[in-house]
């Protein structure tokens, strides 16, 4: 909830000699297997049919080696249908998609996550930062995996901007502050959905080459240091070895 440490001791006192202290896990690494995808992104500059037909790719491969409840967290609602729709063609029968809508309500929410509770396999839709994206608790077999789209960054805008002259103004981070903190808070609380209990197993995929930028590597948590690197034609070898585990 409080990383980026430093995003948040800046936001929230002046002073320099604040300290902090990391609670260590109580979770196991053998407990999740989290992917990193070197050959996508969701780079504006790079956004197209092709793009989204990788990220479905990659999220086929995570389902079919596993029958259970997905979830796929996506920057914005435009591309949660853009890649739901690529994803369409991959998806077998027996697989249920369920998306996220916009201004959903109370009894709307908990019709969506009565849908984790029928047994079945189910692919949900969301938009990272949003209500399914934190503060919910689905444990055990009720999630077992879940695919980031992106790294999360703040769409550009006036708000944002102003944060960012600011923090230039005082340390030239301005854009870590506006951007890349607050992006990364969503994708660590999107990815937190997976493991909630000591009994959990699941698979997290960030599915962007971006996340091997060591500015944003260096904002990984600890328990991210196992991270794999894969591709979209290997990563079902990693997902398929993960499963089948004798230890899990």
């Amino acid at each position: 909830t409080l990383l980026p440490i430093n995003y948040y001791k800046s936001l929230l006192t002046k002073k320099k000699d604040s300290y902090a202290i990391y609670a260590e896990s109580s979770f196991k690494n053998e407990q999740k297997l989290l992917v990193i995808g070197n050959d996508v992104t969701t780079k504006y500059s790079r956004r197209s049919e092709d793009e989204f037909d990788r990220m479905a790719r990659y999220i086929f491969a995570m389902v079919k080696e596993r029958p259970g409840n997905y979830m796929v967290f996506a920057p914005s609602y435009k591309m949660l249908e853009d890649v739901s729709d690529a994803f369409l063609k991959y998806s077998k029968e027996d697989w249920r998609i369920i998306k996220q809508e916009s201004g959903m309500k109370e009894a709307d929410r908990e019709e969506f996550l009565n849908e984790f509770d029928k047994g079945d396999t189910m692919i949900a839709f969301c938009v990272m930062g949003g209500i399914f994206a934190e503060g919910i608790d689905l444990t055990e077999e009720k999630l077992i995996g879940a695919a980031i789209l992106g790294t999360g960054l703040p769409q550009v805008g006036h708000e944002q901007e102003i944060l960012k002259k600011y923090f230039d103004e005082r340390d030239d981070e301005g854009f870590d502050y506006a951007y890349r903190y607050p992006g990364m808070n969503k994708v660590l609380q999107s990815a937190g959905r997976v493991i909630r209990t000591v009994n959990d197993r699941g698979v997290i995929l960030l599915l962007d080459e971006r996340f091997l930028q060591s500015a944003n590597k260096k904002l990984f948590p600890r328990e991210w240091s196992d991270y794999k690197i894969c591709n979209v034609t290997n990563v079902g070898e990693e997902i398929s070895k993960f499963w089948s585990n004798p230890s899990l």
